[in-house]
């Protein structure tokens, strides 16, 4: 039992480890990845299960020789780097709220629409930290599994979530699933933000799309072109404006998102519905793929090899122009909508730097406000768990989308006066 603890105690201690200080080994960024992910986002949830298995060893008689004793030790270590995780999570709203005060003003809150966002909810509520994985909201209803592309297809439904007031005429949010562009479904990604978002009157909607390797890019963007057009149509009868549409997404879905948002009524990508309205009015992408081309060195080779066996179906060296019309950050123009980045600083599988330089080109290219906030200590997928970061950055991406509905074209700008 001694050697046991031990053993156990020194496995807890390495996802600590690698929770502060990721492995960056390419073959081995997947495991990294999951091992970092779940502890950096559930610290309190490893903390409570080392503890109840600690009392379990001692019980057991753990401690009647020195290898459970120096596990003891071990644990204690682990313990406190978990501690430490907690409040690095905690830091994220005051992460986010500085880069949203860096770019729109420490006063960007007397722009906010007041009736989507209310600063007087608490962030933090112990019920939204006990379940990491909720999928409900007492005042959120959801219509599933409406086909938006008229041929029966499981990868052409969305979800829509709104409101069970149904009010009308609501903004609209529009999120894009990840799953490095070869699984996933609009049930898996984003709950937690589009939970608080209907909660507050705006209308979400979560589409599926075609995956690789059966599907090659661009037949991924459009299907996500379909659910715009798709939304332009009909949402509406949800309770939806059509007028004022935001895209979201997470990895690969922050990727279509970002192209999306940068590539409005492209015909190209909208084949068989070339009229449709595809516009979109800001752009919140997570910890997304910026760039297919590797421009900078950023990434091993591995990715590349991964684009050319599944998802571009090409190479690189022969097909670049095709590479590049797949990377947003060779789409970044002038008319680009508000953008607002987020992405975490220890992410195994999309490098921050690739992030930085996207918003980098953005803020070069677009005259609208491109609001970048790098979260400490956050792993790839951050903002799938209601977890302490979750709940800071959903709150702040809340307030930045209203800030950008307070201040929608065409709206007269007014002051909202707060005591």
């Amino acid at each position: 039992m001694p050697a046991v603890f031990l053993i156990v105690s020194v496995i807890g201690l390495l996802f600590t480890i690698n929770a502060f200080r990721p492995l960056r080994v390419e073959v081995l960024s997947l495991p990294a990845f999951f091992a970092g992910w779940l502890t950096s986002e559930l610290p309190v949830h490893h903390l409570v299960w080392q503890m109840v298995a600690t009392a379990l060893f001692i019980a057991g008689g753990a401690l009647d020789d020195w290898p459970g004793l120096v596990g003891l030790g071990i644990t204690v270590v682990s313990w406190c780097g978990l501690v430490v995780l907690v409040a690095q999570a905690s830091r994220a709203g005051a992460v986010m709220e500085a880069a949203l005060q860096e770019t729109l003003g420490e006063d960007y809150r007397a722009d906010m629409a007041p009736e989507l966002c209310d600063d007087d909810d608490p962030v933090l509520r112990w019920q939204r930290l006990v379940l990491p994985i909720r999928t409900r909201d007492r005042e959120v209803e959801k219509v599933r599994d409406i086909d938006f592309g008229g041929q029966g297809r499981r990868s052409q439904r969305l979800d829509v979530y709104r409101n069970r007031a149904r009010p009308d005429g609501r903004p609209v949010f529009l999120y894009i699933h990840g799953g490095g562009w070869v699984i996933g479904d609009k049930r898996e990604q984003g709950i937690p933000l589009m939970l608080q978002l209907a909660s507050r009157g705006w209308v979400c909607v979560t589409a599926n799309y075609a995956l690789s390797p059966k599907a090659t890019f661009p037949d991924h963007l459009i299907d996500v072109k379909r659910a715009l057009a798709w939304v332009k149509e009909h949402v509406s009868e949800y309770g939806g404006d059509p007028g004022y549409v935001v895209i979201s997404g997470g990895s690969a879905g922050g990727h279509l998102a970002s192209l999306a948002a940068l590539t409005p009524n492209r015909a190209e990508y909208q084949p068989g519905f070339e009229t449709a309205d595809t516009t979109v009015q800001a752009c919140v992408p997570f910890y997304g793929v910026y760039d297919f081309t590797n421009r900078d060195g950023i990434r091993g080779r591995g990715m590349g090899k991964f684009l050319e066996r599944t998802v571009m179906k090409s190479k690189l060296a022969t097909a670049r122009d095709a590479w590049e019309r797949a990377s947003p950050m060779d789409q970044v123009n002038q008319g680009a909508p508000p953008f607002l980045v987020v992405h975490g600083a220890n992410d195994t599988l999309v490098p921050v730097a690739e992030a930085r330089s996207f918003v980098r080109l953005l803020r070069a290219a677009s005259d609208a406000p491109v609001v970048y906030a790098e979260l400490p200590g956050a792993q790839h997928a951050f903002e799938i768990f209601r977890s302490v970061r979750t709940l800071h950055v959903v709150r702040a991406t809340e307030r930045w989308l209203a800030w950008a509905y307070g201040t929608r074209a065409g709206k007269p700008r007014s002051r909202v006066i707060r005591a």
